[in-house]
């Protein structure tokens, strides 16, 4: 619906070929304007008028027309409606004050066909009319990428709990690295000055002492390069393990996993099947409600005294109706009664309920079939999935046992190298040669000690920077968890406030109206907001319900409960226009639309219609209402009374 403010100012109407109207035009000043004139003056066609002007497509055209119009000047601005025949059908066109009236149709244009009214009187669910213009599939949407969120979240945290939990642990295991490196440091220096000592004492050609060097160097290359073979060797072994044992997973998986029951896509078709029966009743119901909406307009057709174009020509085929005690069926030709064409309007309505239950049951086949159509989706996935999986598990077992095989080969080879290198290093003469090779051993051992705990310690303190880093993250993954849990409580609590916040609206107004209008032995109507488990496919949700409850008083004082069928006709009709004027205001209505509409309120006797008409003026800047001159007299002189309409 477009936003749009009206200052309040006289607002002008002009009308041609709409209902029973061939031309009429007439200003509307804010405040209440009374619609005054007897039966079959095109009373009703001329706020149906005004309703397309508005933006409803609920207004029929002229009979012997092919084309009508409706402008509306609202605060400088012209709006305007078309209807043209085109066939067998009447489309709109133009400019029309709002551009969504599913608000106005449903808590503004308070005709006598409009759904919250009837709803009351049927006793038709409540809820589901206060809260149909509430997209609560993006609301659920929003709700399930916020509960997404705040998971992925409480996952990182956790994961953050880990990291905490193993810093002290890591920095004892550093500690512990930093003082075994610095003790073989130690070693080290001492072993080398040994040698040192060695070197000063031994009285030894250069080249011999160089030769020593070289062939010790060449043993610590060739240790240093089988360590590193060996730790690829202990790395491959332990992810061969790792990856059998996802192999054997996946085979029990896979051996134990049940087909799946039935074909997904043959699921497809089945819903694909009832989307088209759906669509097929979703035009039904639209054909329904159309022939049920222009009967009742033709039947009733009441409205404004107008002034037509031809004044030679006004009255006289209405006043013949009037007189007659038939009358002849629009749709037919044949002659029937009102009271026939009524029961007839009635089977109608009972067939258009009929027809929303069974598109209730369609849809409700549809979500079962389509969740248990997910369901074997995704377990014919996770077979999928497996099997890919447990295919990639045993290429990279093969490869992995090549790598282990071929390891194995190069430790044997590279060992019978550090062998015949060590034997080398044997075979070089010198004085006190055992004793200065045994140190050289020792310190070439020591070395290799020393840079494999210099990257151990290396690798250690990149960790713990790396968990310090992670942790300093806490509080603004804190604070964005809370900010998600809090947008899901909005969320949340959206709908329930809106329920609650309608259900209140009804509560106070509908009290107040009835001390107003002073009912006798009606003590009071209320809605009661419960919540009730239903099924919904295959799964038990929680459904919010609204109860209409009626309290009477007895004879003798005592209060007791009654139903909806029990109210009288006046009783059901204030009901419906109180729950009415709830949706208006629970939905900001009036923020875009500042006119409400009201007709045949006959059922309700005169003095309670105008006290009725003054509680709707304090609630919306334009109130335009048709009335009978009896009903019409009862009401306020500070109000605007139409009886003709310039031409």
């Amino acid at each position: 619906m477009a936003t749009n403010q009206v200052t309040e100012s006289a607002v002008r109407v002009e009308v041609e070929n709409i209902g029973g109207i061939d031309e009429a035009s007439s200003t509307l000043p804010p405040g209440v304007s009374v619609l005054t004139g007897e039966n079959a003056t095109n009373r009703t066609s001329f706020l149906t008028a005004i309703m397309a002007g508005l933006g409803s497509e609920r207004a029929s055209l002229k009979g012997d027309a092919e084309r009508g119009s409706v402008t509306l000047e609202i605060d400088g601005t012209t709006y305007t409606r078309t209807v043209e025949r085109q066939g067998e059908t009447v489309t709109f066109g133009g400019d029309p004050f709002l551009d969504d009236p599913e608000l106005a149709e449903l808590f503004a244009f308070l005709l006598e066909s409009n759904e919250a009214r009837r709803t009351i009187a049927r006793g038709d669910d409540l809820r589901e009319l206060i809260m149909r213009p509430v997209d609560t599939d993006r609301i659920d949407a929003e709700i399930d990428s916020c509960k997404r969120e705040r998971d992925e979240i409480d996952d990182e945290l956790e994961r953050l709990d880990r990291i905490e939990n193993e810093l002290p642990e890591l920095e004892e295991e550093r500690q512990e690295t930093k003082e075994e490196l610095d003790s073989t440091l130690e070693e080290l220096d001492a072993v080398q000055d040994e040698i040192d000592a060695y070197d000063k004492d031994i009285e030894q050609s250069r080249s011999q002492k160089q030769e020593l060097e070289a062939a010790f160097q060449r043993v610590r290359d060739a240790r240093s390069e089988l360590e590193d073979l060996e730790f690829d060797l202990e790395t491959d072994r332990s992810t061969l393990e790792e990856l059998e044992s996802e192999q054997a997973d996946l085979e029990d998986t896979l051996a134990t996993a049940d087909e799946p029951e039935e074909s997904p896509d043959r699921l497809t078709g089945r819903i694909q099947e009832l989307r088209d029966r759906k669509r097929k009743i979703d035009d039904t119901i639209s054909e329904l409600g159309s022939v049920i909406n222009f009967n009742e307009e033709m039947l009733e057709d009441e409205g404004v005294s107008v002034e037509l174009a031809d004044e030679d020509s006004s009255g006289a085929p209405t006043d013949e109706l009037l007189a007659a005690d038939e009358m002849t069926c629009w749709t037919c030709g044949s002659s029937v009664s009102a009271d026939e064409l009524s029961t007839t309007l009635d089977r109608l309505r009972s067939l258009r309920a009929d027809k929303l239950d069974e598109r209730r049951g369609v849809e409700s086949d549809i979500d079962e079939l389509s969740e248990k159509r997910s369901d074997l989706r995704e377990q014919r996935n996770a077979l999928e999935q497996a099997e890919d999986r447990l295919e990639t598990v045993e290429s990279e077992i093969e490869a992995t046992q090549e790598r282990i095989s071929d390891l194995e080969s190069r430790i044997e080879s590279k060992q019978e190298e550090v062998a015949e290198l060590e034997a080398e290093t044997e075979s070089i003469e010198v004085d006190d040669h055992e004793d200065l090779l045994e140190l050289h051993r020792e310190s070439n051992e020591l070395e290799l000690r020393v840079e494999n705990l210099e990257s151990d310690l290396e690798t250690l303190d990149t960790k713990i920077a790396e968990r310090e880093e992670a942790i300093q993250k806490r509080d603004e993954l804190e604070a964005d968890r809370e900010d998600v849990s809090q947008r899901l409580t909005d969320l949340r609590t959206r709908i329930e406030d809106l329920e609650a916040e309608a259900v209140e609206a009804f509560n106070t107004h509908m009290e107040t109206l009835l001390d107003i209008l002073e009912y006798e032995n009606l003590d009071r109507i209320w809605i009661e907001r419960r919540q009730e488990r239903v099924r919904e496919g295959r799964r038990k949700v929680e459904k919010t319900r609204f109860d209409l409850h009626i309290v009477r008083s007895a004879t003798d004082g005592t209060a007791y409960e009654d139903t909806i069928e029990h109210l009288s006709e006046s009783e059901r009709e204030v009901t419906g226009l109180v729950f009415a004027l709830a949706g208006y205001l629970v939905h900001d209505v009036h923020e875009q639309l500042p006119f409400i509409l009201l007709d045949s309120l006959e059922a309700i006797d005169s003095n309670r219609i105008a006290r009725l008409v003054e509680y709707f003026r304090t609630h919306a800047p334009y109130i335009t209402v048709a009335l009978l001159p009896e009903d019409a007299a009862a009401l306020s002189d500070d109000y605007t009374y139409i009886t003709s309409i310039d031409s």
